[in-house]
């Protein structure tokens, strides 16, 4: 059992298991243990699936719940989500979403409207002068590190992509060697530099942990995150908010790569010389550029020389 599962049944499942377990029936004693192994998936699980997970009968996962004390499963089930509420909504949402008839097209266009609705909030939540103050900080930074992990550690790649025309030294944790290796980065930058944090629900812990240790460094941080209620927004000295609601899955990243874009455009209009940035990288990139077959090594049209020529040049 992990430090989450220890952490999510100190209280009354385990108490009850503990108090109960030497007099349960030899069925009840091998649901407890499942339950006690599996805690995080016994959570997620209706009566017929612990049910079939354990090789018990509804009826029987029914009388363990009662066993413990409760009323019936649903009253268990809700004592074991204690703690886990955060990480099982989109698995809620998930299983109440699958279980509606809907066709294919139906959902799709379902799910284009929830992404037109996250960027049209997302837009809404913008503070000019947040926004401003988030282009200088990119700016003004020596050096630039984008820190995320699990989706948002793409998101970060992108980022990085889409700055790296206009800013001197940028990273982000894509190919980075895990946490620690991006630490002993981190651990060198100052206040002249800067620090992105990337996370959506469920936020992951690394971002949390890296982000709180550069800040005791006095290293500015600027965190893109879905609410003020996200751990980013009381670590980060400035924080922009995606809406990132979704039925389906945990988190619309289209919304958060949105936002990210037009980060990206603000500062590309605010750089100085950004033409010349962006036409001397093309220009050195330009071996690695797809061209038209010809386009590039087409030799040109001779053009007819008007000069006056010579009875010596004219052919014989």
């Amino acid at each position: 059992m992990n430090r989450f599962d220890n952490q999510a049944l100190g209280g009354t499942v385990n108490t009850r298991i503990g108090k109960v377990y030497m007099h349960l029936s030899k069925a009840h004693r091998k649901t407890a243990d499942y339950v006690l192994s599996n805690v995080f998936r016994s959570a997620t699980m209706s009566i017929d699936e612990l049910a079939n997970a354990v090789g018990i009968s509804v009826a029987t996962a029914n009388r363990f719940a009662r066993a413990l004390g409760f009323e019936g499963y649903p009253q268990f089930r809700a004592e074991l989500v204690c703690g886990f509420e955060a990480m099982l909504a989109p698995i809620d949402k998930l299983r109440s979403e699958v279980q509606r008839p809907a066709t294919s097209t139906e959902i799709i266009a379902g799910s284009l409207n929830e992404d037109l609705n996250n960027l049209e909030a997302t837009r809404r939540s913008l503070v000019p002068d947040v926004c401003n103050q988030a282009v200088k900080m990119i700016l003004n930074a020596e050096r630039i590190y984008i820190v995320g992990y699990g989706a948002s550690a793409f998101l970060g790649g992108l980022m990085a992509h889409g700055l790296d025309p206009f800013c001197q030294t940028i990273q982000s944790t894509i190919g980075s060697g895990g946490p620690s290796h991006v630490a002993r980065q981190l651990f060198k930058y100052t206040e002249r530099d800067l620090v992105i944090g990337i996370t959506f629900p469920r936020y992951a812990e690394d971002v949390i942990t890296l982000l709180q240790q550069v800040r005791e460094k006095g290293v500015p941080i600027l965190a893109l995150t879905d609410a003020p209620s996200s751990p980013l927004a009381s670590i980060a000295n400035l924080t922009l908010y995606a809406q990132t609601r979704r039925q389906l899955s945990p988190n619309s990243e289209g919304a958060a790569l949105c936002l990210i874009e037009a980060i990206c455009s603000a500062v590309a209009h605010q750089a100085k010389s950004p033409v010349h940035a962006a036409s001397e990288m093309t220009k050195f990139m330009l071996p690695w550029m797809y061209q038209e077959p010809n386009s590039g090594s087409r030799k040109s049209t001779p053009v007819e020389d008007t000069t006056k020529k010579s009875p010596s040049d004219h052919p014989v």
